[in-house]
């Protein structure tokens, strides 16, 4: 089975990409999700990260379809759709679906690419092996995921 399996259907990706490891590195050190992570867990979730390209209008992720992926923009745009609205556009730099890392089940958004882009792709199974691997990277990424969703729940007390 494919690492990619849990892609959009219908995804074909078009091109292998041979980003250099410190290119990648700080790419996936740059999501918060991983940024406190020491460089030996970030080379490791560098292994598993996938890099492809992807045309404009390629739909990553459809709201209430199951995700077992995240991805991270390194260039080109996407919109983000919720209920068939806007609710955001994405640049390099961006992540989408980091939910899925932890559990497979629907994805609460749509994202479609509106250019060309770039992505490093982490599917589930392997993430989950690798904090069976490094449990201190399970710590970091929940440690990460609560400290976002505070800070989309600015009105309550924690």
């Amino acid at each position: 089975m494919s690492r990619l399996a849990g892609f959009e259907p219908g995804t074909r990706l078009c091109c292998a990409i041979n980003m250099g490891n410190d290119t990648k590195i700080d790419l996936i050190r740059s999501v918060p999700l991983f940024s406190r992570l020491g460089r030996r867990q970030l080379e490791r979730v560098g292994q598993l990260a996938d890099e492809v390209d992807v045309p404009a209008g390629r739909v990553l992720t459809r709201q209430g379809n199951s995700g077992s992926e995240m991805f991270v923009l390194v260039s080109g745009r996407a919109r983000v759709e919720r209920d068939g609205r806007l609710v955001a556009e994405l640049g390099p730099g961006a992540w989408i679906g980091e939910m899925a890392l932890l559990s497979e089940g629907p994805r609460s958004a749509t994202v479609i690419t509106t250019e060309p882009a770039r992505l490093l792709v982490v599917a589930h199974r392997e993430f989950h092996s690798l904090m069976d691997e490094m449990p201190e990277v399970r710590l970091t990424v929940l440690e990460g995921l609560a400290q976002r969703i505070r800070s989309m729940d600015t009105g309550s007390a924690h």
